[in-house]
C-alpha cells in the first residue's frame, strides 16, 4: 500500500446508521459491541420515562433505552424491524432501541460538521457533528453525552 493510501485510509471512519423518530443517525462502529433484535425486555419500576426495561444477554443484564425518547423525539414503534444496539458506558453493556438500522457509512473526518445546537428538535448537545452526504445528513451521536444522565 502506498503512504499516500495508508494517510488517506487512516482519516476514514465508519459509522452504523440508523432511524429513530425519522431521525438518520449514526455512531462510529467503534463504539458498538453488537446489534441485535429486540428481545424480551423486563420492565423496571420508578425508572425514568426512556428506559424502557432491561434484558438478559448472554448472562450480562443489559439496560436498554428508548433512544426516542431519550433524544426527544417520538418513541421506537415496536416492530420487527427494532433493534438493540449494544454499546459500553462506563464497563455496562446499554441497548439503544432504534427504529430500524440502515447503512454502514464511510466518511473522512473532514467531511464531518459541528453540530448545531438544534437538530431536528433534537438537543444538539447529544450529537458530536453533522455528516454530509449526496443524499442526506446524518446525526452522528456523541454515546456518552447521551448515556451521562
Amino acid at each position: 500500500m502506498t503512504e499516500a493510501k495508508k494517510n488517506s485510509s487512516s482519516k476514514d471512519l465508519e459509522f452504523s446508521t440508523f432511524y429513530v423518530g425519522g431521525a438518520l443517525c449514526g455512531i462510529n462502529i467503534l463504539n458498538i459491541q453488537e446489534i441485535n433484535k429486540h428481545f424480551e425486555i423486563t420492565q423496571v419500576p420508578q425508572a425514568p420515562e426512556y428506559i424502557e426495561g432491561i434484558l438478559n444477554l448472554r448472562g450480562k443484564i443489559v439496560t436498554i433505552v428508548d433512544l426516542g425518547k431519550k433524544l426527544g423525539l417520538d418513541p421506537v414503534n415496536k416492530d420487527k424491524d427494532n433493534r438493540n444496539i449494544i454499546v459500553n458506558s462506563e464497563d455496562e453493556p446499554i441497548g439503544l432501541l432504534v427504529d430500524s438500522i440502515s447503512d454502514v457509512v464511510l466518511a473522512s473526518q473532514e467531511n464531518i460538521e459541528p453540530a448545531p445546537s438544534n437538530i431536528g428538535g433534537v438537543r444538539g448537545k447529544y450529537f458530536q457533528g453533522v455528516l454530509k452526504t449526496e443524499k442526506q445528513l446524518i446525526g452522528i451521536l456523541d454515546i456518552d453525552e447521551v448515556l451521562k444522565e
